[in-house]
């Protein structure tokens, strides 16, 4: 059975335009001007350097971003990229909810646990604004 992808609609193409925005924003602040605040929230039981996993992430953030808006013709893959990105880096947010920890205004465990909400979001706007989600809806 084949498969036939449907192009995205102008409603999706304007949600992977922005959200690979917010990924280059979001990579570029790793590699520059938030790079303190994105090391305090990288978990301590993660086996490596904070400053490499905020490195790290920053140029895999920039990379899936840039993938986001040039991609097009893989934009499916790259949706289910970019949200198992998001899932990977879904324990780091909840240990800045468990730990208490202050990082971009998030000051109180009321704004840390709002922050956890939006994760799933993040998840399903990738899905959606890429066709992954439909896509693998069809082939079933």
């Amino acid at each position: 059975m084949t498969t036939t992808i449907r192009p995205s609609t102008r409603a999706q193409t304007v949600g992977r335009v922005v959200l690979g925005a917010f990924l280059l924003f979001a990579g570029t602040a790793h590699l520059t001007f938030a790079r303190e605040t994105f090391q305090a929230q990288v978990p301590t039981w993660v086996p490596l350097d904070a400053d490499f996993v905020v490195l790290a992430s920053g140029v895999v953030e920039i990379v899936l971003g840039a993938s986001l808006i040039l991609l097009t013709r893989w934009r499916i893959a790259v949706g289910w990229i970019v949200a198992l990105f998001f899932l990977a880096v879904f324990p780091g947010n909840i240990s800045q909810f468990v730990t208490h920890t202050d990082a971009f205004g998030l000051d109180t465990d009321r704004a840390r646990g709002i922050r956890l909400l939006f994760q799933p979001l993040l998840i399903a706007w990738a899905l959606w604004c890429t066709g992954a989600w439909s896509a693998w809806r069809a082939r079933t």
